[in-house]
């Protein structure tokens, strides 16, 4: 068999750990069976104690014992995690830092260059990149990301590469951070497929107005596949009930619909869902859970906090010319909540009512009747609202670089870390 035929299979095994279902001996033991070797592949191996991956060159810092086993990320300063030339494909990343607080994890941000670029193809804040949103952490494992005891941070996604690689982690704030770990397991390559795509990952958050969806993926252009999202939501605390100042309950904010604009999609959607959390892999209302491929490692009422992941490894998503995915800002309650929340001063927009004999689309209803009237029927009523949206979405493109734009300053990532007022 020729080398370069080698090389494809090698490449098709590996992506078949996005391809396969749970299960498969790809998804639980790495890009390859352990009884394939490839042609041409050397593996490699990037930490503290040996920055550069070459050969021979690691635990020289302390005469082979261990010398070098963290660095520290200087203020307004970066690390590289990898700095490599030539074709090859990151298998693993794994890091920890000593200050895991919501503050330092929004605050230090992940970026990854492929081919040279000027322009990072990955750019989020650390923590949101690696699965939980808002900074926090969790325990949990999945098919992309993993943190068994909510101290560290892992990533498995493969992020393949022509001409070189670089991988970095930025400090945007005013202080030392200390104690970074990392190991880095990447492949060097002969040569790189010719269908070749590269990973991308764009983080962004922000408080739509009532009525308007919140971009997961604002529109970007060219060919590649949507892996999926992890998305993070501040429930705004002026729709939840309060009693002598003591909050004590919320009101569901997940009737909201994901939609992915593929091709040219333009006011309507290709795939439309039926409710966030159908969405997630789960129903009525949305707890805590890890699976696979979806799930909810924080599920808080009481600090207004959800943080959900779904990838899309069984049923993938394609796009040929372009893709947008958004999800409607859309709460939900009994009628008389409802007319609470509006009586409150809360600003909603009611839009359909669901009654055990009848559902009312109230936005395409002739003389469509009021919320305060006595006709307005007596059921589950939706209506739009306006929350703290959070989103990285993870992708594979045909090119380097994307058309998104750069990510957003240190003070628009601190918003919604903690305790927020739900004002804009």
């Amino acid at each position: 068999m020729k080398s370069g035929k080698c090389r494809n299979i090698h490449w098709g095994l590996m992506l078949l750990f996005l391809l396969m279902p749970a299960g498969s001996w790809a998804q639980e033991s790495g890009s390859l069976p352990p009884f394939v070797m490839p042609v041409g592949v050397q593996s490699r191996l990037t930490s503290p104690e040996n920055p550069t991956g070459k050969p021979g060159e690691g635990g020289k810092a302390n005469d082979g014992a261990k010398g070098h086993a963290y660095d520290d990320i200087p203020a307004h300063g970066h690390v590289d995690l990898l700095n490599v030339m030539g074709a090859g494909v990151v298998d693993r990343i794994k890091l920890t830092v000593s200050d895991r607080t919501p503050k330092t994890l929004r605050t230090l941000r992940i970026a990854m260059y492929w081919d040279g670029a000027k322009k990072p193809a990955v750019s989020a804040p650390l923590g949101d990149f690696f699965g939980v949103a808002f900074g926090h952490t969790a325990r949990y494992d999945n098919a992309f990301f993993n943190d068994p005891e909510g101290r560290s941070f892992a990533v498995t996604i493969p992020m393949p590469y022509r001409t070189g690689a670089r991988i970095m982690i930025y400090n945007d704030s005013d202080r030392t951070i200390t104690h970074l770990y990392y190991n880095v397991n990447y492949e060097k390559w002969q040569h790189a497929p010719k269908r070749m795509m590269y990973f991308h990952a764009y983080w962004h958050q922000n408080q739509p107005a009532v009525g308007k969806d919140f971009q997961i993926l604002p529109e970007v252009q060219g060919s590649g596949r949507f892996l999926g999202v992890t998305l993070g939501i501040r429930a705004n605390p002026i729709y939840g009930a309060h009693k002598e100042g003591q909050k004590v309950l919320y009101h569901w904010f997940g009737e909201g619909e994901v939609k992915i604009y593929l091709d040219g999609d333009k006011k309507y959607a290709t795939m439309v869902g039926t409710g966030l959390e159908d969405y997630f892999g789960t129903a009525w209302g949305m707890g805590q859970f890890v699976n696979r491929f979806d799930g909810c490692p924080i599920a808080d009422p009481q600090s207004d906090l959800w943080s959900c992941y779904r990838y899309h490894v069984p049923a993938p998503i394609y796009f040929h010319h372009g893709i947008r995915v958004t999800v409607q800002q859309i709460g939900g309650g009994p009628r008389g909540q409802v007319r609470q929340i509006k009586a409150s001063g809360a600003p909603i927009k009611v839009i359909s009512v669901d009654t055990p004999k009848k559902f009312y689309p109230l936005l395409t209803m002739p003389n469509a009747p009021k919320l305060d009237s006595s006709s307005f029927p007596k059921g589950w009523v939706n209506y739009y609202r306006s929350d703290l949206w959070s989103a990285v979405a993870y992708f594979y493109l045909d090119s380097p670089t994307d058309n998104l734009p750069r990510i957003a300053p240190l003070a628009d990532r601190l918003r919604g870390i903690s305790s927020w007022s739900g004002k804009k």
